[in-house]
């Protein structure tokens, strides 16, 4: 019965040893360690498969990491069938963002899944006390405001929260249950259950293995190393949500200064991935910041500088010594369209000379008992959402 999620784990080593990018031990360890999380996401998502028993999951964390995952986001998924009710009850927390989404399907195909449905807290009532109660079913007469429509295809609830002041905004809560099940008791489980369960997990894995290596070919590598596309909407249905990315590629003496406008919208952020299209070590090290966590040039530009070597800077952002990796910007919950102006401009300078060429070197200053200060908050602050 195993055999069919063994054999695929053996096919996505295969995929990951075979990768254009491995070039060295650690390009290797990091596959192998990627592949790890993603049998853990796999065998999540065939163990909470079920739309007549759906439950939230927690396909990225700081152990099971895919599809560049965003360092300030709880993502919870769940499935669902668009031919039954769902509740969803919850409590909004204080994120910045807080987003649902029905997909038809997911990222575990050939094709990226689907969006039938993408919203923000915006767009349903919460009460004072910061509750909800939303309703996702197929179309009937007397909906009203909480209750979406699902179509006749989707599979997939995803919600994210998105945090851009780690050490005060606070998750909230988050429950779903299908309406007619409500009360219920469980269903005894079967041994073909469960067979399935293993061959469901195998195809997820997979799915994932392969299709997360080809979407960066389409949308990071596309363009020259060092650079990155202006603004534009995140693909996947997010309307509320845009984004930059490119890949870096530096030398030890060399430095990436990426110099931003801060937006002013309720998240902006911005983080390094390696090869494996997977967020940088967070926890431990400065691979991420958003405009909260940033420091601000007086000219209201914020200069993110990408090296190996630390510059003494409070916006350095680790490259954890890989020398390649990707670069991604979000802006989420815009209020209007983002342009060219609202992007990011890069350039590549020697690292000896970033004392010259920042023109607010000097306020960007932070002493090595500050960068340990930072980093402790780092680990502390990861520490406490991820309970959540």
């Amino acid at each position: 019965m195993t055999a069919v999620l063994t054999d695929a784990i053996t096919e996505a080593e295969r995929i990951i040893r075979d990768a254009p990018h491995v070039r060295d031990e650690r390009d290797l360890a990091e596959g192998l360690d990627y592949l790890a999380g993603l049998v853990r996401v796999a065998l999540g998502s065939a163990w909470t498969n079920d739309p007549a028993d759906p439950h939230f999951a927690r396909p990225s964390t700081q152990w099971t990491k895919m599809g560049l995952d965003n360092p300030d986001t709880l993502y919870f998924a769940a499935q669902v069938s668009g031919d039954a009710e769902y509740v969803v009850t919850g409590t909004r927390g204080s994120s910045a963002d807080l987003v649902f989404q029905v997909l038809g399907g997911s990222h575990a195909g050939n094709t990226a899944p689907a969006s039938h449905l993408a919203f923000d807290d915006r767009d349903f009532p919460v009460s004072p006390d910061g509750s909800f109660e939303l309703r996702f079913g197929p179309p009937r007469a007397d909906s009203g405001p909480g209750y979406f429509t699902l179509a006749p295809d989707s599979q997939r609830l995803l919600v994210r929260q998105t945090f851009s002041d780690w050490d005060t905004e606070l998750a909230g809560t988050l429950r779903v249950q299908r309406a007619d099940r409500i009360g219920a008791p469980g269903r005894p489980l079967a041994l073909d259950s469960v067979q399935t369960r293993y061959a469901k997990a195998g195809r997820i894995l997979l799915g994932y293995a392969r299709t997360f290596l080809e979407f960066v070919e389409l949308f990071y590598l596309d363009q020259p190393a060092n650079t990155m596309y202006a603004p534009k909407l995140t693909p996947g249905g997010l309307a509320s949500q845009y984004s930059s990315a490119g890949h870096f590629e530096l030398g030890d003496d060399e430095a990436l200064v990426v110099t931003v406008p801060a937006s002013g919208m309720p998240y902006q952020g911005m983080q390094l991935g390696s090869m494996w299209y997977v967020s940088l070590d967070y926890l431990n090290h400065q691979t991420s910041l958003t405009a909260d966590q940033a420091r601000i040039d007086p000219d209201g530009l914020i200069r993110f500088v990408v090296s190996h070597r630390d510059p003494g800077l409070a916006n350095w952002l680790e490259t954890t010594g890989l020398p390649r990796g990707y670069l991604q910007t979000r802006w989420q919950r815009v209020s209007r369209p983002l342009g060219p102006e609202d992007g990011p401009t890069t350039e590549v300078v020697p690292f000896a000379e970033l004392p010259d060429r920042l023109p607010f070197h000097q306020d960007q200053r932070v002493t090595p008992e500050e960068w340990a200060q930072r980093i402790a908050a780092r680990q502390a602050a990861v520490g406490d959402r991820m309970l959540a």
